[in-house]
């Protein structure tokens, strides 16, 4: 009797020794790990044809693995739009994780350090309106300075589909005075500008400053509501103020032009106002009880946080803005 208890003791001790090997274990053994590869290249073009053409594949070969993916995940994945493909929650789901374990796997792979001084990477920008006039030239000058191979691919439209592109990694960087919403996207403050009332000189009611109640009861011009980075929209979008608005423009410079020719006013970055100043006639006026600072935010979304280049170019341009 002791004898086979001391048997039965020993087989319950190796059990709880022994590694429990569940299901999900056995699976991943299973997996083709390539396929997430061909998801992430999928993902950022949405075409089959040019997924194949960007991993150096046939199409036959990126369709069957695309197949192979939906039984992987029990999901659709990619549905038919148009001459190209959408994905479905489920797979923008998934980008983030997999680019993310993608890009960790291939920072340790031999040979795939990012070194600035001899890469000839690109990175895409987006600087909104009109911080583009105060930033492209200096920020050209500055990463030449740095990485003379590396390149620049600067622009500053911004539209509703600026979230998708930064998600995809089709653009970097975005530089705005508006953050994007969402927990997956990044905001870093770069710096602060002061904002002021743009009149022309010979405005007859405006001079050295003006209070919010005066403004009431004057026309202003700005940069049209409809454009997803208008920078008047935090003044003007649900506020008292919209009831004043005579002249939506496509940016501020245009703005600024007509301001200079009218009794209409504008409010403006002081940067902006004082360098039109002496070009257009203008007098730039101090804002009395209004929001005067505006933060300018760095933004990217996080499926690029483990990517080594784009942590260099982040550095490069959070000190790119501390000069400001």
């Amino acid at each position: 009797m002791s004898e086979h208890f001391d048997v039965a003791l020993s087989v319950e001790k190796r059990k709880i020794r022994e590694p429990v090997r569940n299901a999900d274990e056995v699976h991943l053994r299973s997996v083709d790990l390539n396929l997430l590869t061909v998801f992430d290249a999928v993902m950022q073009v949405q075409n089959i044809t040019r997924a194949a053409e960007s991993l150096g594949m046939s199409q036959p070969a990126v369709s069957n693995a695309v197949a192979r993916l939906k039984v992987m995940f029990n999901d659709e994945l990619f549905m038919r739009y148009g001459r190209g493909i959408q994905p479905t929650h489920r797979a923008c789901q998934l980008f983030g994780p997999i680019r993310q374990a993608l890009q960790l796997v291939q920072n340790e792979l031999p040979g795939s350090g990012f070194n600035p001084m001899t890469s000839e990477r690109s990175f895409d920008i987006v600087v909104s309106s009109p911080l583009d006039i105060r930033l492209t030239a200096r920020l050209f000058a500055q990463v030449k300075e740095r990485a003379e191979n590396v390149q620049l691919l600067m622009g500053s439209a911004v539209n509703s589909g600026i979230s998708r592109e930064l998600r995809y990694q089709e653009k970097d960087f975005l530089i705005s005075y508006n953050m994007l919403e969402g927990d997956d996207f990044i905001c870093e403050p770069l710096f602060n500008d002061e904002f002021v009332l743009a009149v022309a000189k010979d405005h007859p009611r405006i001079k050295n400053s003006v209070t919010n109640q005066q403004l009431l009861f004057e026309q202003h011009a700005i940069v049209s509501l409809e454009q997803f980075s208008s920078l008047s929209k935090s003044y003007y979008e649900n506020s008292e103020f919209s009831r004043c608005v005579a002249y939506q423009g496509t940016d501020m410079s245009s703005v600024l032009s007509l301001v200079s020719k009218t009794e209409l006013v504008a409010i403006a970055p002081r940067w902006l106002a004082e360098e039109y100043a002496e070009l257009l006639g203008l007098s730039v006026v101090n804002l009395m009880n209004m929001e005067k600072q505006r933060t300018c935010y760095l933004i990217w979304h996080n499926t690029s946080e483990r990517d080594r280049g784009h942590q260099w170019m982040k550095s490069v341009l959070i000190e790119f803005g501390s000069q400001f």
